[in-house]
């Protein structure tokens, strides 16, 4: 097998918490992670010689050594010692910028990838150890599913999985955040207004949709100030959404739909809302952290 082609679930925070910051500047965080299935896909060919090579036709998005998914795949064969020319066909479905871990999905599926088709069969904490040198997202990526993460985001607790059928929609417009101005806006918060974290856990693992509705949040929504995320919020509420929350330093945000809305309705939310910004998109919690397309 040299060939590999695969999809790259995204993610959103369910809540988010910053509870600290370490001497080496990174912040610490309590935050529940979910999948979700808006998916970047990746096509992985690896043949005998040396170098790395990407393509992406989405605009803007870099092909070079500053792609997260050009370092992961340097940082796999690093790791494993291993000489070969590895070439990534990238595939953009989650949007830059917002929040969602797109750039982090593309290194989790390079490295997980990467393992399979050479066979090096590396263990989960192996992976995840490479993975948390390229970006605090990429464990969580590796696992995929529901998960409470804490310290920078590498130390993670499985959740009972959210139902498959939860109904989202998630926006995002034009505008992006900078996510180190974002954690300057939270280090200069006087009185930062916690989320419930602990409530969301309790709603994630006893299935309360209720009461998961009450207790997402993100304090980064209290730090940034984003005309695109307030308005994406006030018009998901709107179209139906009993909640609206930015998910990661933005600019995305997610709404959670009543339990029962359908896929028509969804869909329906969803296309009203994509007449208004840049990306809209209907979505539910993904189960896994990798869908195999097609190998050979």
């Amino acid at each position: 097998m040299t060939t590999l082609t695969l999809r790259c679930p995204a993610k959103i925070n369910l809540t988010l918490d910053v509870t600290g910051r370490r001497e080496d500047g990174y912040h610490t965080l309590a935050s529940i992670f979910q999948s979700v299935d808006v998916y970047d896909t990746l096509t992985l060919t690896v043949t005998e010689g040396t170098g790395i090579a990407l393509r992406c036709e989405t605009p803007g998005v870099p092909c070079d050594e500053t792609n997260l998914a050009w370092r992961a795949a340097k940082a796999f064969l690093d790791t494993t010692g291993l000489a070969r020319h590895v070439d990534i066909v990238l595939e953009k479905g989650i949007p830059s910028g917002a929040g969602m871990g797109g750039g982090s999905a593309d290194a989790a599926g390079v490295l997980w990838g990467l393992d399979r088709l050479l066979e090096t069969h590396l263990s989960d904490e192996q992976l995840r150890a490479v993975g948390v040198t390229l970006g605090a997202d990429v464990p969580f990526l590796l696992t995929g599913g529901t998960a409470l993460a804490e310290g920078i985001g590498e130390i993670l607790k499985p959740l009972r999985p959210l139902p498959t059928t939860l109904p989202l929609v998630i926006v995002k417009g034009e505008a992006g955040i900078s996510t180190p101005a974002a954690y300057r806006a939270i280090d200069a918060l006087t009185d930062p207004p916690h989320p419930d974290v602990a409530g969301n856990v309790w709603a994630v693992e006893t299935r309360q949709t209720d009461l998961l509705i009450e207790t997402c949040g993100n304090l980064f929504e209290d730090a940034v100030d984003c005309a695109d995320v307030d308005r994406a919020k006030q018009r998901l509420l709107e179209v139906g959404a009993a909640c609206a929350v930015m998910t990661g330093s933005g600019a995305a945000v997610f709404g959670i739909f009543p339990e029962g809305t359908d896929d028509a309705a969804l869909e329906s939310a969803a296309e009203t809302l994509k007449k208004e910004f840049a990306f809209a998109q209907a979505a539910h919690p993904a189960p896994e952290r990798f869908t195999v397309i097609r190998e050979a």
